[in-house]
């Protein structure tokens, strides 16, 4: 019965990447996010097998990739292999290695059966459960395990729906490493066993400043991980903390660098129609301005340190919130949306976060005196899982 699966499974999926290839063909030439990674994740462009007899760990984007850090220090450098799913995955894991081979966009799933290579173990993150990975990865000798892994009240029905796919794919993982029990159980409702709590991973490997900010004088507001129709609440938001307090300024980052020249053109004509000053970090890097556009990746952690409220985008629109633990570590007065489902383990575990609706947002931020630093009270465990590693070494 597996065996049939198996095969009806790659055929729908060889069919689905047949047809979609024009589509993708054109969505590399004309979107550039997708310029490199289409290619590569669609037809192998630049995208040789990794490297054997390693161990391998997949991440899907940005955020995942930087929480691997913990894990990623306990592995030999010649042993890591590295795979993402998106562009700014990729560029963070590269991060990681010293050898172009050792990170790879992973590609799509028919062509995993000729790509994968033998590997000591497989360490996927979250939620990226494909079925032929797994599946390939083991039946190679990988042992295959599921880290961070989450289930929140909104995706469990959608996933309850499909439970017989997930059935046959987490048949083919041998570990679980859930963050919380409520995950577990539902986890365990789709067909999953051998499951441990050990709390969110991203806690384990909290992200440090890599250089010092000079910190501006009045108060600095950070808007963090951004998304579209978010900005705007924000800004609206911070016009009338500006005008209680005018030496106050706001550094907004966007989450997805795409976006970049759509916030610039917002800020741009908010500042002009406020008589405001404004200006980009690529353009100026220092806070002279009352708005700046933080235009870079990888440099949030640094504006935590010196902000001193953080605006947490991701939650005032329902993407599921983002990780609040790299900014309560610098003890920012944290303000989210309500949406922030995917984090719910992180939010638990720090203590005064103010949650509020998105039309509360502009009377929260006018009162920075009534907010609390924020406060890490939990801290995960990566115990379990590094105890796995070594033992295939």
């Amino acid at each position: 019965m597996h065996y049939i699966f198996q095969i009806i499974y790659f055929f729908v999926v060889a069919i689905a990447w047949l047809l979609a290839l024009p589509f993708l063909f054109l969505l590399s030439k004309f979107k550039p996010k997708y310029k490199e990674s289409i290619p590569a994740r669609f037809w192998l462009k630049n995208n040789k097998p990794l490297s054997p007899d390693g161990i391998w760990i997949h991440v899907c984007s940005f955020g995942e990739a930087r929480a691997i850090s913990s894990l990623v220090s306990e592995i030999p450098k010649e042993l890591i292999r590295l795979t993402a799913s998106t562009q700014t995955g990729y560029k963070e894991i590269k991060k990681y290695t010293t050898q172009t081979m050792q990170s790879r966009y992973l590609p799509f799933e028919p062509l995993l059966i000729f790509w994968i290579n033998r590997q000591k173990m497989l360490i996927v993150m979250e939620a990226e459960l494909w079925y032929l990975l797994f599946l390939v990865a083991r039946k190679k000798g990988a042992k295959t395990v599921l880290i961070n892994a989450r289930m929140s009240d909104k995706s469990f029905p959608k996933y309850k729906r499909f439970r017989w796919l997930y059935k046959n794919i987490f048949a083919n993982i041998d570990e679980i490493y859930a963050q919380t029990s409520a995950d577990k159980e539902r986890l365990e409702m789709l067909g999953a066993k051998n499951i441990t709590v050990t709390g969110s991973v991203k806690f384990a490997s909290i992200v440090k400043k890599t250089k010092e900010l000079p910190k501006p004088s009045g108060l600095l507001v950070c808007a963090a991980s951004t998304h579209d129709k978010e900005e705007s609440i924000i800004l609206t938001a911070f016009r009338a903390l500006k005008a209680k307090q005018p030496t106050s300024k706001i550094v907004v980052v966007p989450r997805h660098p795409e976006r970049f020249e759509i916030v610039d053109r917002m800020m741009s004509g908010v500042a002009q129609l406020n008589n405001l000053t404004y200006h980009k970090w690529s353009d100026k890097e220092n806070f002279d301005s009352d708005m700046i556009l933080f235009d870079v990746m990888g440099e949030l952690v640094n504006i935590y340190a010196i902000s001193d409220i953080v605006v947490l985008g991701g939650a005032f629109e329902p993407h599921g919130g983002h990780n609040a633990a790299e900014a309560a570590q610098f003890g920012c007065k944290i303000i989210s949306g309500e949406h922030y489902f995917n984090q719910k383990e992180i939010f638990a575990s720090i203590a005064h976060i103010m949650v509020v609706k998105n039309d509360e947002l502009t009377e929260a931020l006018q009162y920075p005196a009534l907010l609390k630093p924020a406060r890490i009270i939990k801290i995960s465990t990566i115990d379990p899982i590094i105890k796995q590693i070594k033992n295939v070494l």
